[in-house]
Formats: structure tokens, sequence, C-alpha cells
């Protein structure tokens, strides 16, 4: 499923024109994003939650020529499911 999908998607559920919808998806991502940049969490209440993670350095290899190559230390985007989509989840 694309944005654009749940655009078109909220848009039929809501009766509200997908123009409007865009714009409030737009803008939801936009704050989840900045938040976690920012390294603050966003918790989705039974959702999920969206938050940044550091990663320590450590030495790769490069599997075409078997090199080891230091892999530096950085910063990722992670997100926790919650506990209502952990329920849904098979398996």
């Amino acid at each position: 499923m694309t944005k654009r999908d749940i655009v078109i998607k909220i848009s039929e559920e809501l009766g509200v024109t997908q123009v409007i919808v865009a714009k409030i998806v737009d803008k939801l991502l936009h704050h989840v994003c900045d938040s976690v940049l920012r390294g603050e969490k966003v918790e989705l209440r039974n959702f999920g939650v969206f938050k940044q993670k550091s990663r320590k350095a450590r030495l790769g290899r490069n599997p075409k020529t078997g090199k080891e190559v230091p892999i530096p230390a950085r910063k990722v985007a992670c997100f926790k499911p919650g506990k209502i989509m952990q329920e849904r989840m098979p398996g």
C-alpha cells in the first residue's frame, strides 16, 4: 500500500476530498519525521513508537574483496509496533 492508496481510502471513508486528506497525511509524516530527527520519541498509542537509535561503530567486510572496512557510528530511525499491531500479526 502506498501513501496514495492511503489517501484514496481515507478520502472515500470520510467523504473528504483527496487534496485535503493528502495535505493532512503529508503534515503527519512531516511532523513524525522532524520529531524523530530531533531525537524525540513519537508514540501512537496501540499502533507503535517511532524513535531514533544509535548504532555503534564496527568493522564490516567488503563482500567482493573480503577486506575489512570500518563502519562509522550513526543514528537510524526505528519503529516498534504497539500492542494492537502485534496482536494482529500472524505467528
